[in-house]
């Protein structure tokens, strides 16, 4: 093809679209309609690395290459590929010269090798908060930016986005996905995607499906029906996969309906593959896999993580031998992990993996700070006490203030460039007098150690030292420093101490202050504390689990006098040994993941409430910073109560700052809605969820009003826990999930049931007011083949230039089955100076109209039923601002 041939094809189609060109796929997405007005074509971030904004034009590799090869390779060869070689990487064969790739969490970085003190990586916003920005064009450059960053870990697949429905404000890992509303979620996954892949790294849309819950998480069954796993649990993958077609997905760890979600040929084969015709690589969540046939018929390409529990050579031959799986079936399987393979690195490619290294550039933190900004969720502004204007001294209070609160714990975290806490942004942006006050404490776990421990050598942190065997025996085999005292082992232990192994952790504490000072010790197998020589802390069979860690002890805790400056040597003995050892035999092995944690706390002799509330008294605005962190909202478990933690002391500190100042604003750092007994009496709340490395920075810009909010709620905020849809129905009972609500989860069931909300799905506020005009469609009739779309003029009423994010809800005036009171189906976001008036497109399609049938066809198919149609142009699910009125003249079906 000539350069004027291919200009002529670009010239001929518009934004999102992907053409064919001689076979060759290309997504087509013009760089100007790609910028943000912070990032303008002409304002182009530098970077040291070349990082580029803009879409590189990606042809698409197809996957014959790979099938071809996958014919040629030897049964032996074919079911190594099945499995990973360790814990991040698919099986080479070097005799066929078939290259390893590199696997990466996650959905909100690219951590690398290790879970903890690992090689320094960009920390974006969590889920929640990029979803509240509604910005589908950031998003993708997100998704760029991420594709670079997991390129400097030397990797090729980054396991994200997760894309798992909020069905309880209690969900563990809801922070790190997007919404409660299948529609926002799927279009942003398909943004995320499409700016990760066009870097050629494979994007793994997670956990197909039904992972809304952390408790018991590999066991437990979630009991969907038909309709709402099509509707709401499927829909969010069945948008990525129709408008940016990830390269790879994980399957989760649950059942569906009684079968492992690994084995389940219904959401698998018959429609992940049959009916939506995808051809990616499916890899199990790690651990996830749980027989050697099942999940290989069922469509599971890769087994995760190596060395293989199920899947090595001999396993599968037996399984062949017995009829329980076919060589098409293997050679199917081997076929898309080499699709994998060509699509990211190359399957003639042996370049060696390269080195780890962090790319921190001036462009990503623009990027993640402008993400930042447009997440943060203004709730509620009476009397305009934000932005603070003409203040000369400002308290901030809160046990958030000084702790950078920038992820949610498990797999979304990170080891980041930098963090900025409130306090350090808050001081570098304000020109006058900031104080602090604690107010309480808010910790689930003891703080790290680590800022009071030495190594022997006089570094910060620790020394660890492995040794061959369990049992301690001659010379450190391997010595490393770790600059924290949070050390998971699970996929950092060398592999020359593999498969079993013992540690010792040496450090001097030494205290800060005098008094009856406490530790805290958990352990993943055996483990003992010392100090000074003299066991202080015995943990050798522990025999029931903590949360921390996944698979370790709970936290055990004891107190010592100590003197200021004075130091005591602290050591740890542990090894790999399965705990509790009743495990061994369900498990199989005696030696497993290794590690432990170790906490340190200064006994406190302030009054923290009364210093708040006295400093709160004599200050022009007090900032409340409170909510949860990454030992609250993690991947492994689920919150208990919507409540802030703990034990009720952070309410009682926002009352107490309220009744010392009436010019309070609360900001609430969480990925999840908690409970504010207090929202009615606060004139200022600001959502900020966890905002990444540039948390501090984003709401000090917002806090001052360098620049307005213009995030909205992705996920209802429930008045009461009560109130939620799935409250009768969590975590279930007998290991079995019934999601009995159906169709109606979050603001579904919010409208339906007539509950109000504190505060509703889309909701979010400005500095700013905005007025919309008369809408106008392009057509009064939609069909399968016709689109419309609604355009709205929008004028920024007010003073301060900001964003409008509006929303389109789809009414079904009359259906034969029952439907949602409305449902999200466009929405599109506007910047506007005060003053400007612009048109905002809302697009509706047949998948803006229809719901699953059960009763048609042999399984069920997708109905636009005649009849007439409302369109709802809002501010928020419940501000409505004007409607349009449209028909279906003849109901039609589809499949995908």
């Amino acid at each position: 093809m000539t350069v004027i041939e291919l200009e002529s094809a670009l010239s001929a189609v518009g934004r999102d679209q992907r053409i064919n060109i001689k076979g060759a796929q290309i997504h087509v997405q013009p760089i100007a309609e790609a910028m943000t007005p912070e990032f303008a074509p002409e304002e182009k971030v530098p970077s040291e690395d070349n990082i580029a904004w803009e879409t590189v034009f990606y042809s698409e590799i197809t996957d014959d290459k790979a099938r071809k090869l996958a014919s040629t390779l030897r049964l032996e060869e074919q079911i190594s590929l099945l499995a990973g070689t360790d814990f991040w990487r698919s099986m080479p064969i070097p005799g066929r010269n078939i290259p390893s790739i590199k696997t990466t969490d996650g959905p909100n970085g690219a951590r690398g090798e290790f879970f903890t003190n690992g090689t320094p990586a960009a920390l974006f916003p969590c889920g929640t908060s990029m979803a509240s920005t509604w910005n589908l064009n950031l998003i993708e450059k997100i998704g760029q930016c991420l594709g670079e960053e997991t390129k400097a870990r030397g990797a090729h697949v980054l396991l994200a986005p997760t894309v798992c429905m909020h069905r309880s404000p209690l969900g563990g890992r809801n922070f790190e996905s997007f919404s409660e509303d299948p529609y926002l979620t799927g279009k942003l996954a398909a943004s995320y995607i499409r700016g990760l892949q066009s870097k050629r790294i494979a994007a793994t849309i997670k956990h197909f499906v039904g992972n809304e819950q952390e408790t018991e998480r590999k066991d437990y069954d979630a009991v969907i029906a038909e309709r709402p796993l099509r509707e709401i649990y499927l829909k969010p993958f069945e948008i990525a996969v129709r408008e940016a077609s990830p390269w790879a997905l994980m399957s989760s760890y649950n059942m569906v309906n009684g079968v492992h979600a690994d084995e389940n040929t219904h959401t698998l084969r018959d429609i992940l593959r049959g009916e939506w015709n995808w051809n990616g690589a499916v890899i199990s969540d790690w651990t996830g896999t749980y027989a050697t046939a099942p999940s290989i018929k069922a469509g599971v390409d890769v087994e995760m993580p190596g060395i293989s529990k199920w899947r090595k050579v001999e396993q599968v031959k037996a399984a062949l031998e017995k009829g329980e799986v076919t060589r098409d079936e293997i050679e199917r399987a081997a076929g898309n992990v080499l699709y994998l393979v060509d699509r990211t690195k190359g399957l003639d490619d042996q370049t060696p993996e390269s080195k780890e290294r962090s790319i921190d550039n001036e462009g990503t933190r623009k990027l993640i700070l402008q993400t930042g900004i447009e997440g943060l969720t203004l709730l509620k502004n009476e009397g305009n006490v934000l932005p603070i204007k003409d203040a000369k001294r400002i308290a901030l209070i809160g046990p958030n203030v000084k702790r950078a609160i920038a992820n949610g714990g498990g797999s979304a975290g990170l080891n980041p460039y930098y963090r900025v806490s409130p306090w350090d942004g808050l001081r570098g942006r304000f020109d006058g007098e900031v104080v602090f006050a604690q107010g309480c404490d808010s910790s689930k776990w003891l703080p790290l150690a680590a800022p009071y421990c030495t190594t022997p050598d006089g570094r910060q942190g620790v020394q660890l030292e492995y040794y061959h065997g369990d049992k301690f025996e001659g010379k450190p085999a391997v010595v490393q420093h770790k600059v924290n005292t949070d050390l998971w082992l699970w996929d950092s232990a060398p592999k020359s101490v593999l498969p079993a192994y013992s540690f010792k952790v040496r450090a001097t504490v030494t205290p800060k202050s005098t008094g009856n000072h406490t530790f805290s010790f958990a352990s993943v197998g055996p483990g003992r504390l010392y100090l000074d020589g003299e066991l202080f802390i015995d943990n050798w069979n522990w025999k029931k689990d903590g949360e921390a860690m996944f698979s370790a002890s709970e936290d055990k805790l004891a107190s010592i006098q100590l003197e200021e400056g004075k130091p005591v040597d602290l050591l740890v003995e542990s090894t790999n040994e399965v705990r509790p050892a009743s495990k061994v035999s369900i498990i199989g092995r005696e030696h497993d993941y290794g590690g432990c944690r170790i906490g340190y706390q200064e006994e406190d002799k302030i009054d923290r409430l009364k210093e708040a509330t006295e400093i709160a008294r004599d200050v022009d605005v007090a900032v409340v910073v409170v909510g949860l962190d990454a030992e609250w909202e993690s991947e492994g478990y689920d919150r208990g109560t919507m409540d802030l933690p703990k034990d009720g002391s952070q309410d009682r500190l926002v009352e107490a700052v309220l009744a010392a100042n009436p010019r309070t604003v609360v900001v609430n750092q969480s990925g999840t809605p908690v409970t504010m007994p207090w929202a009615s009496r606060t004139p200022a709340i600001l959502q900020a969820w966890y905002q990444g490395q540039e948390a501090g920075h984003a709401l000090a810009d917002v806090l001052l009003g360098n620049a307005s909010p213009s995030g909205k709620l992705p996920t209802t905020f429930p008045i009461h826990l009560e109130d939620n849809p799935s409250y009768h129905n969590w975590p279930g009972e007998n290991l079995k999930t019934v999601y009995g609500e159906g169709i109606y989860i979050g603001y579904r069931h919010y409208e339906r049931a007539k509950v109000a909300p504190l505060f509703p799905f889309g909701h979010g506020l400005t500095y700013t007011t905005f007025a919309y005009g008369t809408p106008v469609a392009s057509s009064s009739i939609l069909s399968s083949s016709s689109p419309i779309t609604i355009t709205v003029p929008v004028t920024n009423t007010g003073s301060f230039a900001a964003f409008e994010i509006v929303q389109a809800y789809v009414k079904d005036i009359k259906s034969r089955l029952p439907r949602p009171e409305k449902e999200l189906q466009a929405f599109d976001k506007v910047f506007l100076e005060p003053g400007e008036t612009k048109n905002v497109s809302l697009k509706l399609d047949k998948y803006s109209v229809g719901y699953f049938d059960t009763s048609l066809g042999e399984k069920g198919l997708w109905i636009a039923e005649v009849g007439t149609f409302e369109v709802l142009i809002a501010a928020s699910s419940v501000d409505i601002r004007n409607k349009v009125v449209f028909e279906v003249e003849k109901s039609f079906t589809w499949v995908f």
